[in-house]
């Protein structure tokens, strides 16, 4: 198999015969999920659909004949960015932000009708697709119909007034303000019914499989873990949480972001970190989660993409090496749109910013790597105890692990590193990788 767009070897092997190496076994969990995933989940993948940029119009309908396509390559899960129509009030940029909501019941005209949209919910599932929709549940846009219909329902300054919305990045600390959205006051019992009232429209009418779910961190745990309830008794769905703590997985969320390892892994790609400080990310206490949980392992999305830079910013020539890393440790790989076609542009996120998508050259590359997941029980997307052990190198360029489900075992080395080399696992033959490759056993 060859490496596509970045140029570097890459040996991708399947073997039957065991594994035997020195390796560490890791405390991954922690307690036990009460959340029942839907059995499709467990060794599906997720594909970020940006519906503005995918195609020059920039539709539902444009957008559906790249399904084959999504399918054939191995995508299971489409998250669709947000479809409700955008506020004009203060909206950044000619178009605004995605997540300035302005009606939580309606469509975004620019997109085309709801019954668009369940023209191409349908033709998803037709095909074996899931669908799950982005939602916003913290803030709205100024001109949001409930300012009007329920104004004691928004969080308001000492003097009364309505304000951006206040934030603190989790990855900086920083505090900013969110000047085109404002937020919504969740000790509010009517707050809280709206918003389960509104995202239950959306399962019922339009017949989707769940949502990821804005700054989830942000709202009480409560709040969603009523909402999960409340959505399954309606139909069995998959809930992504923008956050990465424990405490979302216990009753309300299927997955959560995995921050910590894409910061890991752009410290590689920029030379800052290397394969021990990866090793120490799963066996750190503040890693583990409850038993059964998600993680979504992903190199980049829209947010990465636009404000912190492309793949190649930040991993340089090691792209793949770390797409292979996010596709084989513990969680479930997301692919964002573009990133199939070797894409090397950020996209601009308030304005019409359409994708060049070329010969869709590293298809075949995320086709050949999501398949492992369907084919080896081993790599499923939950945290399980005694599923990966780190095996030892001897070299702080290489990163090696093995991932084990009853008989079934596969084992992972990757060079993280522009520089050849050759290492020898314990117990096995020598490796040779070449700069940024890998070998899959």
């Amino acid at each position: 198999m060859r490496n596509g767009w970045i140029g570097s070897a890459v040996a991708l092997m399947l073997a039957a015969s065991p594994i035997a190496a020195s390796a560490q076994q890791l405390p991954l969990t922690e307690g036990v999920s009460q959340v029942r995933h839907p059995e499709w989940s467990k060794s599906a993948t997720i594909y970020e659909v940006n519906i503005r940029q995918y195609t020059p119009e920039g539709t539902f309908k444009a957008f559906e004949p790249h399904l084959p396509r999504l399918r054939k390559m191995g995508v299971d899960v489409l998250w669709i960015m947000p479809i409700n129509p955008i506020s004009k009030k203060l909206r950044k940029g000619s178009l605004g932000s995605y997540y300035a909501v302005s009606d939580y019941y309606a469509v975004n005209p620019e997109y085309g009708t709801l019954a668009d949209f369940k023209h191409l919910v349908d033709a998803a599932h037709k095909q074996g697709f899931k669908v799950i929709l982005d939602w916003v549940a913290n803030h709205t846009g100024w001109d949001n119909v409930w300012v009007e219909q329920h104004p004691d329902w928004y969080l308001r300054n000492a003097a009364g007034e309505l304000e951006g919305y206040n934030y603190t990045d989790l990855s900086t600390g920083k505090k900013e303000v969110w000047a085109d959205v404002i937020g919504l006051d969740y000790t509010k019992p009517a707050v809280r019914q709206g918003m389960i009232e509104a995202m239950s429209y959306w399962v019922r009418e339009t017949n989707i499989d769940g949502f990821r779910c804005d700054v989830a961190w942000t709202l009480p745990v409560a709040f969603w873990d009523d909402a999960r309830a409340k959505l399954d008794a309606i139909k069995p769905v998959f809930l992504l949480a923008e956050a990465d703590t424990p405490e979302m997985h216990q009753r309300a969320f299927d997955m959560t972001y995995d921050w910590t390892l894409f910061h890991k892994l752009v410290d590689i790609g920029k030379g800052r970190a290397n394969a021990r400080d990866l090793a120490r990310l799963y066996t750190e206490p503040k890693r583990r989660y409850p038993a059964g949980s998600y993680r979504m392992t992903f190199t980049s999305n829209h947010d990465e993409n636009s404000w912190h830079g492309t793949e190649r910013e930040l991993y340089g020539a090691g792209a793949d090496a770390m797409a292979v890393l996010a596709a084989t440790l513990p969680g479930m790989p997301l692919v964002y749109s573009g990133q199939e076609s070797a894409f090397d542009r950020r996209l601009k996120f308030f304005d019409k910013d359409q994708i060049e998508w070329g010969s869709y050259s590293r298809s075949e590359f995320y086709r050949r790597l999501l398949a492992l997941k369907k084919k080896h029980p081993a790599l499923t997307n939950s945290h399980e105890p005694g599923n990966m052990e780190i095996l030892e190198t001897g070299n702080d360029r290489v990163f090696a692990f093995r991932r084990i489900a009853g008989k079934d075992k596969v084992r992972v080395v990757v060079n993280l590193s522009a520089e050849p080399v050759t290492v020898r696992i314990p117990a096995g033959k020598p490796i040779s990788l070449k700069g940024w490759g890998w070998r899959i056993d």
